[in-house]
């Protein structure tokens, strides 16, 4: 039976045969099955029966973990294409080994009675599968067939009211497919809510997508009907393959190949292609039908968070889809596409969400008697955590807070989490950021509850969430932590992104940054990039060099037609222009210098992922690498830091514009003499820190590490140097991750007070 703490089981016979189910247990578990351990004890009671069954749920404190959603399994994609089988071309086939879990279920223990199944009555072959120890679909929870199971059908949008079409399964499948060959927009309800699908070849298509939904340069993710059709168009790696292939099924980042037929406005300005496999029913029975890849977009507005319900589809939707294929099984939990791109040879999660969320971890050596408390993480790419029990619960990825409808969602998860893990926590977390929602949200809880509220520094949280995933006991001495990232409010109260810090779970300490730069304007410094440049080469050289000298550059011209005197006068009287140790506001400064988005970023990182582009291209096709850009680093500011000062590249860089360099050949240079720059600086803290320091740990984490060139540059350095380097796999280095490092070190200080109070009686 399932109980609060997980599987019970009771059985009876030899020594022989009992040790046996042991060893087969943790050798043999099902496919979706994670055992965390197996403890046993001798009981006294007298099993009469020999029969095996499973008994009903016992209801009390959870301790036991939801598990994620799972791509259809290879046993039942067969039985969907097989003509000899009930469920042929049931879109809802799903057994004790793939199917939906998280999305559907809305209390535990995780039973069909406690999820969005419990409105379908199974029919009594349904129910001789479910009852029947030898067949895989013994106590799966969402079994269905197409006798009393969920259903699909077609709604057209081109009439009001919608036309509904209630037909046979197949029939429905096929007047999708014939709309997505005509080149129609259909949005599609399916696992953890809607998407908006569209032919990704029919570059009309594709264009009418984004003007819709509002996405304007932000790449769209496809799915191919299999791996051959994928190949088609991207290099696939062993490791790629395996991803893509897992029961997890996430959209994997690959390379394209060259000229390969589809249109530029998938991926705007970048040569990898974000493509999944189908991993529900519903979506091999759509893509057995075409030859050709599907954009599979979130169904939303750009920004809001993926739509979920029927009616509220055909309400906010009917703008952007042509028709809608829907159903009537509910989703309980809204859940994205995960992402993961392979860097250095390792997976690496740029979202966790669908089929990796929930993600309980154990927390490393020392935290077991860590307190409960619940991080509420940061502003964007938000995820929260709860620790519990020596474990700690990423949330899947929530979006960014400052979408109203997604910070209602963040409100929901919350209160869902605590229901489903019956998490009653002892202390909140939140970022030292007097105004993230996230922040303001957990003050006012704190308050409302009572509890006490610690708040962490962004990058130190970012530093600890890489120590924990990495297994870094509790008690282990100081890494050297580098997080280059965005922005993240410092415990001097400016503004930080390119930093290096001493740090353990319980402290941290700056001992070098990159040099701050004006941001002006403030946050619309990120939307507009050229104003970086311009900060950037009036901090570096001076407006009236760079006149005297490159009046002639393009960049010149650029930059005269903004209105420099008010920048100008904004950066006289300090007004709106807070320094910023940015490495992403770096790299935003080197792309529009070399024109890339300059003038507006349709997205968060647009320019720095044009410019890592841009430089794998060309390393990947040119025999000339050229010098790496130099950096300086100088002991600047009050207290006296070592600064990484990219004054010198600048000089370098604007010689190289003066001189026609192709672009590739630039941003190349840029992104080695950064990583050179960094190195350096390493070097030197170490140096300077001397051998009593005990550190030869290096963390590396930030947003900014999921450039794939910065990354793999960084680490073959260090690993010259043999240093041991820790980098982030499970758990995003971008703020997805940050909820976790919140935790540990909330939990770090909780049990060092508790020791010290021990101490002192």
């Amino acid at each position: 039976m399932n109980d609060g703490d997980g599987v019970l089981i009771h059985a009876t016979g030899s020594e022989q045969a009992l040790s046996r189910l042991l060893a087969r247990l943790e050798s043999e578990p099902p496919p979706l099955a994670r055992i965390e351990s197996i403890e046993t004890q001798s009981i006294s009671d007298d099993l009469e029966s020999t029969a095996f069954s499973i008994k009903d749920s016992l209801l009390g404190e959870n301790r036991t973990r939801v598990t994620a959603d799972a791509c259809v399994c290879p046993a039942c994609r067969e039985e969907v294409l097989n003509p000899q089988e009930r469920r042929y071309r049931y879109p809802f086939a799903n057994c004790t080994h793939c199917g939906p879990r998280f999305s559907i279920v809305k209390e535990v223990p995780y039973d069909r009675a406690r999820t969005t199944m419990a409105d379908f009555s199974m029919c009594a072959d349904c129910e001789a599968e479910y009852r029947d120890p030898a067949d895989r679909r013994f106590h799966a929870q969402p079994i269905a067939c197409s006798v009393c199971g969920p259903s699909i059908w077609l709604e057209k949008a081109t009439e009001t009211p919608f036309t509904v079409e209630r037909t046979e399964q197949a029939e429905v499948i096929a007047a999708t497919v014939q709309l997505l060959d005509q080149g129609a927009i259909v949005a599609i309800r399916g696992l953890g809510g809607f998407h908006l699908a569209c032919d990704a070849t029919n570059a009309e298509a594709v264009h009418r997508l984004r003007t819709r939904k509002a996405r304007f340069g932000k790449p769209f993710a496809l799915m191919a009907r299999d791996l051959e059709a994928t190949r088609r168009y991207c290099h696939v790696s062993s490791l790629e393959r395996e991803l893509l292939e897992s029961s997890s099924a996430p959209i994997v980042l690959l390379r394209t190949r060259g000229t390969n037929g589809l249109p530029e406005g998938l991926a705007p300005g970048l040569k990898v292609l974000g493509f999944m496999l189908p991993y529900t029913p519903l979506h091999l029975l759509l893509t057995q039908e075409m030859d050709r890849p599907l954009v599979m977009t979130s169904g939303n507005l750009s920004s809001e968070p993926q739509i979920t319900a029927v009616e509220e589809a055909r309400t906010r939707l009917t703008d952007i889809a042509d028709a809608f294929l829907m159903h009537d099984r509910d989703i309980a939990n809204r859940i994205d596409d995960s992402v993961v791109k392979v860097m250095a040879g390792r997976s690496r999660m740029l979202r966790v969400a669908r089929g990796y969320s929930p993600a309980s971890t154990p927390l490393p050596e020392g935290f077991e008697k860590a307190p409960s408390l619940l991080a509420y993480g940061g502003e964007l790419k938000s995820s929260f955590c709860l620790i519990k029990e020596g474990a700690a619960i990423m949330s899947q990825h929530q979006g960014d807070l400052e979408d109203v409808a997604t910070f209602d969602d963040f409100q929901h998860n919350l209160k869902l989490y605590t229901a489903i893990y019956d998490h009653r926590p002892e202390i909140l977390v939140a970022d030292r950021h007097p105004e993230y929602l996230s922040t303001k949200l957990a003050r006012a809880d704190a308050e409302r509850d009572g509890l006490p509220l610690l708040e962490v520094q962004h990058h130190h949280a970012h530093i600890a969430s890489c120590m924990a995933e990495n297994g870094l006991p509790l008690e282990s001495p100081p890494v050297l932590g580098i997080a280059l990232d965005g922005l993240g409010l410092g415990t001097d109260g400016t503004i930080w992104g390119g930093e290096f810090l001493v740090a353990d779970y319980q402290s941290s300490r700056r001992v070098g940054s990159l040099k701050p730069i004006a941001m002006i304007g403030g946050v619309q410094a990120i939307r507009e990039p050229w104003r970086n440049t311009y900060a950037h080469l009036v901090e570096s050289i001076g407006w009236k060099t760079f006149t005297e000298r490159f009046s002639d550059l393009p960049l010149f011209d650029h930059l005269s037609g903004k209105p420099l005197a008010i920048l100008e006068s904004m950066l006289a009287s300090g007004v709106n222009t807070p320094l910023a140790s940015s490495c992403g506001r770096l790299f935003d400064a080197v792309s529009a210098a070399i024109g890339l988005c300059p003038d507006s970023a349709l997205f968060e990182g647009q320019g720095a992922m044009e410019l890592e582009t841009l430089a794998e291209e060309w390393l990947a096709s040119s025999e000339v690498e050229g010098p790496a850009y130099p950096f300086a680093i100088l002991p600047i500011g009050e207290p006296t830091l070592p600064r990484i000062d990219p004054t010198p590249m600048w000089h370098a860089l604007l010689d190289d514009l003066h001189a026609e360099v192709p672009a590739g050949l630039m941003a190349a240079r840029f992104h080695r003499g950064l990583a050179d720059a960094v190195f350096e600086m390493t070097t030197i803290i170490l140096a300077e820190m001397g051998p009593e320091s005990r550190i030869t740990t290096v963390a590396l984490s930030g947003g900014c590490f999921q450039n794939s060139l910065l990354l793999e540059s960084l680490l073959a350095l260090f690993e010259s140097k043999g240093l041991r380097c820790l980098t982030h796999s499970r758990f995003p280095s971008n703020d997805g991750g940050l909820a976790l490092g919140q935790g540990v070190i909330a939990a770090a200080t909780h049990l060092a007070d508790q020791k010290q109070d021990v101490a002192g009686k």
